[in-house]
């Protein structure tokens, strides 16, 4: 029961900016710390469920409303996935070979195509925010789904190097044990989104595809993943996602 509770402190602490009691990290609770991944999703699911709820009965305007939701993600993660959206943006924009992409992406300096990608992306999400319909079961599914899928890349697609993602893992076998585990979630986790309807269908597919062309542009253009392109895929995944919640029921609701 320790090991379990530490694992899931090293997750926190590692994923979130949300603040964990201290724990000293050791490859016993280091070993599956990604399985304890998607929880962290759990709380910013209901995260911006409460604020969508509290927004509704104080009848904030859309606009700030859908603003206070963008940022939820951001405030609990402490940015940690944008920063390796924006460093991916920046390798992906040099089209380069993979090895001065994987140099671009270790490079702490943000350069414009990292900027502009970003700007790009946050006013779609707070547009999507914005418009999005109150659906807290698929909202906290989304949150916990899209951080299955990354841990179970992370678990099963090559490395580019030899980085800490890699050393997550004290062996082969504890790698093996740990993309059984994601996996049997992942699994539970996409006949949960299903269960909701053609929304939760869209979003559903709408993730796999992301996943897919995720282990595609990682092999072809970096030979493998890294902790950057780790946060390229979560952002990148749960915009797709959030963006079949929006408007799909727009397209039903004009059929």
């Amino acid at each position: 029961m320790r090991t379990l509770l530490e694992t899931i402190v090293v997750a926190f602490s590692m994923f979130s900016a949300i603040p964990m009691p201290p724990v000293d990290w050791n490859e016993r609770n280091m070993r599956f710390s990604l399985c304890a991944f998607p929880l962290v999703g759990a709380v910013i699911g209901l995260g911006e469920w409460g604020c969508a709820e509290i927004c509704r009965r104080l009848a904030f305007p859309p606009v700030l409303a859908g603003a206070i939701l963008t940022a939820i993600p951001v405030v609990l993660t402490g940015g940690i996935h944008l920063d390796g959206f924006a460093d991916t943006s920046d390798a992906l924009s040099a089209h380069t070979s993979p090895e001065r992409g994987l140099d671009i992406m270790k490079d702490p300096h943000i350069g414009a195509f990292g900027v502009i990608r970003l700007i790009v992306l946050m006013l779609l999400n707070f547009g999507l925010w914005s418009a999005a319909p109150l659906q807290p079961g698929l909202w906290v599914t989304m949150f916990v789904f899209s951080r299955s899928l990354s841990g179970l890349a992370v678990a099963s697609f090559p490395m580019a190097k030899n980085t800490g993602l890699a050393h997550t893992f004290a062996t082969e076998a504890a790698r093996g044990r740990a993309r059984t585990i994601l996996s049997v979630m992942t699994a539970v986790l996409a006949l949960a989104l299903a269960a909701q309807g053609w929304i939760g269908v869209t979003m559903l597919a709408a993730a796999v595809g992301v996943f897919f062309y995720y282990n595609s542009l990682a092999r072809r253009r970096f030979g493998g993943i890294t902790g950057d392109l780790a946060g390229w895929f979560l952002v990148v995944c749960e915009t797709a996602m959030l963006a079949a919640c929006v408007i799909v029921p727009m397209l039903l609701s004009a059929i």
